[in-house]
């Protein structure tokens, strides 16, 4: 069962340049086989460089830890490196019949 998904990163390094293009290949490759979709911020700070990163769509975790567990099975060395905070949101689909009578 998928289950509605919402995650927010937030990525900061030194200013090298083209950040987002590199956030976004590295959720590409991360997100391979989930179905999710992200928005990218790019912003630029006395030197430095952050991406924040909107992702949201469906997913079979059912919760926040075994997001995390996905994550840390299969997030590369950029993603950790980069990765500076988070915060998600699962929300399970419940199988509830109808109001009336709970079983249709």
């Amino acid at each position: 069962m998928n289950n509605e998904t919402y995650l927010d990163f937030c990525f900061i390094r030194e200013k090298t340049g083209n950040f987002a293009v590199e956030i976004n290949e590295i959720l590409t490759n991360l997100f391979a086989e989930v179905r999710l979709n992200w928005y990218l911020e790019e912003k630029t700070l006395e030197g430095a460089e952050m991406v924040i990163a909107e992702v949201k769509g469906m997913s079979k975790w059912r919760s926040e830890e075994e997001t995390l567990h996905f994550l840390e099975e299969n997030g590369n060395k950029q993603f950790w490196q980069y990765l500076q905070g988070y915060k998600m949101f699962i929300y399970p689909v419940t199988m509830r019949g109808c109001s009336s009578c709970g079983t249709h």
